[in-house]
């Protein structure tokens, strides 16, 4: 069963290859979405996956690339409603 979760990535997540890894890893699981830094220093991911392969994303999230230390992980489970066809890095600082 596909899920969407929304994921806020919060502590010191720019500037350290974070959106490219987690790229790379939603792309491997086969999760569709995309990943964007947000002005406040914090990365916000939108996916849709099977559960199992978000809970991974999710688990990968709270480590990050060697160079990140991350604070805390929240999430928001809904609905998946398609419409991503794959993983995207949105380049973009959103409020």
């Amino acid at each position: 069963m596909e899920q969407r979760v929304l994921i806020l990535v919060k502590g010191r997540v720019q500037g350290v290859y974070f959106r490219a890894l987690a790229a790379q890893t939603a792309t491997g699981l086969g999760i569709r979405g995309h990943v964007e830094n947000l002005a406040d220093g914090n990365v916000r991911i939108v996916a849709e996956g099977t559960t199992e392969n978000l809970e991974k994303l999710i688990e990968w999230c709270g480590e990050g690339p060697p160079r990140a230390k991350v604070e805390s992980v929240e999430l928001k489970w809904l609905s998946a409603e398609g419409g991503f066809v794959d993983f995207r890095i949105n380049n973009t600082q959103r409020r």
